[in-house]
């Protein structure tokens, strides 16, 4: 078994047609489907159902693609370490991030990365924390910018900042004028909910919240971007402080009076990595420590969030 059957498996796997896997991986498609077939008297099972009309991963195929997947990951991670401790220029980074929670964090890391590695080449991929924890355990990416979560196995979490949510209301919302807002304002208003097909670490977080303030029921609608329906005057909602700079935006950010709303972010990587080690503390470089109301907060230093 090589390697490189091992890299035009998955292909077939992730294209799950031969004509395109070939292409991708620059062969002939007899040259692949022999190579294939040879993976599969080896293993002494079936990889794919093949039809006439379309091909299909077997659920021995599912474990195998899973696994090749770890593999070559692993390989390509250790060619970029052993070039990184030979002194020789890390070619590729694959970073998750929970965007858009990064926005106000991501273009600085990036430019201290490139400053740093001037020939190296950044993969980004969105997603939420499940999906990017499962990246990193998988060695599909070197990085995650997640939401917080305990460290589990090999994985390590390391928190950057918080994300400090305010109220946005629309500029033709009584609100907008008022110098002063209270949680009793909030209660004859009809609340924008923020709501993702999979349960998120921030629909939680502002369950609970609503629950707290008891604001649940002036919920009146829910979506994956309240700020949309905020602009057009639908009710009002939490929008990351970040937000303010958004161009063309028509709304405005409001602190509530007792309210104090801050969802954490932070970076979790595969260990031991030196690379991963080295991104990790060019990410936590990105944040200082303030003093506000006798504690310490973490802020992103570019002040967007």
């Amino acid at each position: 078994m090589e390697l490189r059957q091992l890299s035009y498996f998955v292909a077939v796997a992730e294209e799950l047609h031969f004509g395109r896997a070939a292409a991708k991986v620059r062969i002939a498609q007899p040259a692949l489907s022999n190579h294939v077939q040879a993976l599969e008297r080896e293993l002494g099972c079936q990889l794919f159902i093949r039809t006439t009309r379309r091909v299909e991963l077997t659920r021995a195929g599912e474990t195998f693609y899973n696994r090749c997947v770890g593999i070559l990951s692993e390989v390509d991670l250790s060619t970029e370490i052993t070039r990184a401790v030979a002194g020789m220029t890390i070619r590729q980074v694959k970073i998750g991030t929970v965007y858009p929670s990064t926005t106000g964090v991501l273009p600085t890391f990036l430019s201290k990365i490139a400053r740093k590695y001037p020939d190296i080449r950044v993969h980004i991929s969105s997603d939420n924390t499940g999906d990017i924890i499962r990246s990193l355990e998988s060695g599909q990416i070197n990085l995650g910018f997640i939401r917080p979560v305990e460290n589990i196995g090999s994985l390590r979490f390391f928190s950057i900042a918080h994300e400090r949510y305010l109220l946005a209301v629309a500029r033709t919302n009584r609100l907008a004028e008022q110098a002063e807002i209270s949680v009793d304002d909030l209660r004859s208003e009809k609340i924008i909910s923020f709501n993702r097909q999979n349960l998120s670490y921030t629909e939680r977080y502002f369950n609970e919240k609503f629950d707290e303030y008891d604001l649940t029921r002036n919920i009146a609608y829910s979506c994956d971007d309240t700020c949309s329906l905020v602009s057009a005057g639908l009710g009002i909602g939490f929008a990351p402080e970040w937000t303010e700079g958004m161009p063309n935006r028509a709304f405005e950010l409001r602190v509530v009076r007792g309210i104090d709303f801050r969802i954490g972010l932070g970076v979790e990587q595969r260990g031991p990595d030196l690379l991963a080690d080295d991104l990790v503390d060019i990410a936590r470089s990105l944040a200082r420590p303030e003093r506000r109301g006798g504690r310490r907060v973490a802020h992103f230093a570019s002040n967007v969030i």
